[in-house]
């Protein structure tokens, strides 16, 4: 009977002794830490926000809207691409600021089973991105991507291909993006 009754005060007394000291050591925890700045609160995070909206691409010069974009913030630090095109070849990409390259990244992947890496940078007027998009016949295909931020708004993507390393090059595709009416 002893042993019964000895036992309960001896737990009881042991539970009592740990939350006291758990709360004790609750007591001496330092304060937490301020929040951290932001990683991606540099201003080159920043520089390719003007592509980021809801929006309707045009052939550049071309009425017809051929795809819809949304380019959206992500992270903090990234935007994301969702690429869809009237005909139904939808695609998106990736992009953020890689601070140690000092330029930009992009990672392209669409329905078709391409996966391009572009890099680039901000060059005072434009993002610039270059990649190798291998053609149809395999062999490779350079292609820079230039987009400007115009004084009404929209966004031009200009797209030149070189098939000789960059020694030369010809227009790709142009397209104009407008803030979608919804």
């Amino acid at each position: 009977m002893h042993h019964g009754w000895l036992g309960q005060v001896l737990g009881g007394l042991a539970a009592a002794t740990l939350a006291g000291a758990a709360m004790s050591a609750q007591a001496q925890a330092p304060a937490q830490a301020p929040t951290p700045k932001s990683a991606c609160a540099a201003p080159e995070f920043s520089q390719f926000d003007f592509w980021v909206g809801r929006w309707d691409v045009t052939g550049t010069g071309k009425p017809l809207v051929v795809a819809h974009s949304l380019i959206e913030k992500v992270y903090g630090c990234g935007l994301r691409e969702n690429w869809m095109p009237k005909n139904g070849q939808d695609g998106g990409s990736l992009s953020i600021y890689v601070p140690a390259e000092k330029g930009w990244r992009q990672t392209w992947i669409d329905s078709s089973g391409a996966h391009v890496e572009f890099k680039g940078g901000w060059n005072g007027k434009a993002m610039i991105l270059a990649g190798d998009w291998p053609g149809a016949d395999g062999k490779p295909n350079l292609v820079r991507m230039t987009y400007t931020l115009a004084a009404d708004g929209s966004v031009r993507q200009a797209g030149e291909a070189s098939g000789d390393g960059g020694k030369t090059w010809m227009p790709a595709f142009d397209f104009t993006y407008r803030k979608a009416a919804s």
